[in-house]
């Protein structure tokens, strides 16, 4: 089996390929403004070599995930899932080989960069019989690997540059080979830039970046105006794994598409300022009118067939009077308000103790809750699905009857806090006002209905701003959680 693949062709129709033998054992740097190409130049090099060797991207954006439909690469979504998983996910794909795109677009800068140290870290401590060659291809490589601090913390710049030099350095002799793109040479670490023996340099416009990219292609500095007039699509390759001396190629074309595309134009609408005007503010503030129901046409029947019907007793009607009896004989067996409101809370308690029932939407949920009404002679008419969404929250809480004077205050309390959190702060309440431990993150990542704990602390950083609690962690990593308003704490627990 050839490793060769086709990348491109030259300005004169030479076919320009890459060794990927070598470029495993040399790694690839690839460079180039926004626009540039250098996404479709990291397409066309996985959708080549997909049948031929691993391929692990690494993707910010969330650009590749279309390779998954052509190529068959398994999609990770980075936000769904905890350090540990992420962990595990990357040694089982060392072991089986996998190809995968690790998709970070739903993450904010700081999580990616952890998420993306914490798998690369897997991938490179895998033990030594799974060191099986595999391209890491890593986009907007100076996100992972910046030269310098800027509005990310500390700690995920130093664990996501820490990965990313393990990989270029390091990650050879494990069978892991760095294909990095950047934007800017100038703002990606030079220990991570200097281990790539292999370039492929795109248009770039600033000095700076013109002149370090000159230099790794061994070009006098003269020459390097030459890098702000390529075409886009257009780039300068060399290296073992491409060629000896500086080759100018176009990159073919690909079979799949990224997610973003190049805006193009569209024709401005024709109305005037007017109609624009009154499009834009009129009626405001009224809700869109529902979509009318209109009934069926009745069916006309033959007289010989409406004979029949009537004779079967289908088209009978009651009268008047026995609609009547019936809507009060109705009235006469439903329970009274005490009775259907104790009814109602027991369904919820029972409810909230099914297994995974926080992960089901809550429109699913409240339509179960009005069958199981409506199976006992229930009526909820007085109850709409914000009511329902508040309820469901306290039993999921263990607060099993809301109108007990000793949740008062926090029901009070919880007016201030949005739908989807009132189940994790009604069980840090109770946890408080019961002088118990705060439950671990994996804990309140179930009743927030998610399996990532990443989007607990996100949630316990919303409560805080909002003044609704007081996070503490000592210098022994204990953690407590406060609620100012109500006086009470929890018991300190490891966080």
């Amino acid at each position: 089996m050839s490793a060769n693949i086709l990348i491109g062709t030259a300005p004169r129709g030479e076919p320009v390929e890459i060794d990927i033998k070598e470029l495993l054992a040399t790694r690839l740097l690839v460079q180039g403004n926004s626009g540039s190409g250098k996404s479709h130049l990291l397409r066309r090099l996985l959708e080549e070599s997909a049948s031929i060797v691993q391929q692990v991207v690494i993707d910010p954006e969330g650009d590749f995930v279309s390779l998954a439909e052509e190529f068959g690469h398994v999609v990770i979504d980075g936000s769904a899932y905890g350090e540990a998983e992420i962990a595990r996910l990357g040694a089982r794909i060392r072991q089986h080989r996998a190809s995968v795109v690790l998709a970070l677009d739903e993450l904010e800068i700081d999580q990616q960069m952890k998420c993306a140290a914490q798998f690369l870290n897997a991938l490179f401590d895998a033990p030594r019989e799974q060191w099986y060659p595999a391209l890491v291809v890593v986009d907007e490589a100076q996100m992972f690997a910046p030269a310098a601090a800027g509005e990310v913390s500390e700690e995920a710049r130093r664990v996501s540059l820490a990965a990313m030099t393990n990989l270029m350095c390091r990650g050879r002799k494990r069978g892991l080979a760095g294909v990095i793109a950047t934007q800017r040479l100038a703002k990606l670490a030079k220990n991570v830039a200097a281990e790539a023996s292999n370039f492929l340099m795109g248009r770039t416009f600033l000095d700076i970046d013109m002149v370090r990219a000159a230099d790794l292609l061994g070009m006098e500095r003269r020459q390097a105006e030459t890098i702000r007039d390529l075409a886009r699509g257009q780039f300068l390759g060399l290296g073992p794994a491409i060629s000896r001396k500086p080759v100018s190629v176009n990159i073919g074309a690909v079979k799949t598409g990224a997610k973003s595309v190049t805006p193009g134009l569209a024709p401005l609408p024709t109305a005037t300022t007017e109609e624009l005007r009154e499009l834009l503010y009129d009626n405001l503030h009224v809700e869109p009118e529902r979509t009318e129901f209109h009934r069926p046409a009745p069916r006309v029947d033959d007289a010989e067939t409406l004979a029949r019907r009537i004779a079967a007793n289908e088209l009978l009607e009651p009268t008047t009077a026995q609609a009547r009896e019936r809507e009060r004989e109705r009235e006469r067996n439903e329970p009274g308000a005490e009775e259907s409101r104790a009814a109602m809370i027991e369904i919820m308690n029972a409810m909230a103790e099914e297994d995974d029932c926080t992960f089901q939407s809550s429109t699913t949920l409240f339509q179960d809750f009005t069958i199981r009404c409506r199976m006992k002679g229930i009526s909820v008419r007085g109850l709409d699905a914000t009511m329902f969404r508040r309820g469901f929250a306290a039993a999921l809480a263990g607060i099993e009857n809301p109108d007990d004077p000793r949740w008062e205050d926090l029901i009070n309390l919880s007016k201030h806090v949005p739908d989807d959190a009132l189940a994790p702060f009604y069980v840090i309440a109770r946890a408080a006002m019961d002088g118990k431990p705060c439950p671990d993150d994996m804990d309140l990542a179930r009743i927030y209905g998610t399996s990532s704990p990443r989007r607990v602390q996100r949630l316990l950083d919303y409560l805080e701003k909002d003044g609704l609690i007081v996070v503490r962690t000592d210098f022994s990593g204990k953690r407590s959680v406060a609620l100012p308003d109500l006086g009470v704490t929890t018991r300190p627990e490891e966080a």
